[in-house]
């Protein structure tokens, strides 16, 4: 009760600050973001860390990188310099770690606000969408929706499940609403919300895992938002294609990081 409280007391406060990068494209927001954090990131770094220090410490672990490969041929000695690289580089990681603690819990709420907004373009109102629901190799018989206000099923209150599946086509109005399913007398819940198309990007999580039950999972028919869908070099690349907004945001912020690192000197 506590995290959903202090969730939504961030979403509160991050909504008016990050909202407008719904209204542009999403590979552009991306790179906006990535930015933002990068620069974030590098600043509070310098700032906490001594950077006379740090140089020494990186300058020490390159050249006892290089005496190590100059002495492959000798077990013994090379043995003797890892052992001092493993324990610059300790130094150089206790010294990181303060600007990590400091940037942390910020960039894991701002996380959290991009997995609600920028993982999956939303249910619009009417528009159809599917709930699938899928069931153990064991479950046999009907599987029931029940009747929502605003939401209409278009393909039949009651399915009998085939292939483990079930299959319900909807259409509702803008809304937050709880979808009810029965199965042999057990009953299963999914929460959804539906947009208007000129409302700020939001939805629940379209994937809902049961556990131990007949019932395995409930999958909304949200489109995954890809990066580089629409970039058509970038897009045939097998993993960069499915990258989302995480995948997206790890690629932008090395290239961001490396580049701000150099101009603001930092080690």
């Amino acid at each position: 009760m506590v995290f959903e409280q202090i969730s939504v007391l961030f979403q509160s406060i991050l909504d008016p600050i990050f909202s407008p990068l719904l209204k542009i494209p999403f590979l552009l927001s991306i790179v906006i973001i990535s930015f933002i954090i990068s620069l974030i990131i590098v600043l509070v770094y310098k700032k906490f860390t001594n950077q006379s220090l740090m140089k020494e410490l990186k300058e020490e672990i390159k050249e006892l990188q290089k005496q190590m490969k100059d002495l492959r041929d000798k077990p013994q000695e090379m043995m003797k310099i890892q052992k001092r690289a493993m324990e610059t580089n300790m130094k150089y990681m206790m010294h990181s770690l303060r600007p990590t603690l400091i940037t942390f819990i910020p960039i894991i709420i701002i996380f959290g606000w991009l997995n609600t907004h920028m993982a999956y373009f939303p249910l619009v109102e009417d528009q159809e969408f599917s709930v699938l629901l899928d069931f153990v190799e064991e479950a046999k018989g009907d599987v029931s929706i029940m009747d929502v206000q605003d939401i209409q099923i278009l393909n039949g209150n009651d399915h009998t499940i085939l292939d483990n599946q079930a299959n319900f086509v909807l259409n509702a109005k803008a809304g937050e609403y709880t979808l009810e399913f029965k199965h042999n007398n057990e009953s299963y819940t999914k929460d959804i919300i539906i947009t208007t198309i000129d409302q700020n990007r939001v939805y629940e999580r379209p994937v809902e895992v049961f556990r131990k039950q007949a019932l395995k999972k409930i999958t909304l028919s949200n489109e995954k938002i890809l990066a580089f869908k629409d970039i058509p070099i970038l897009q045939s690349i097998p993993w960069i294609g499915g990258f989302g907004w995480l995948g997206s945001y790890i690629l932008f912020s090395l290239v961001f990081s490396l580049g701000l690192r150099k101009i603001f000197k930092v080690y």
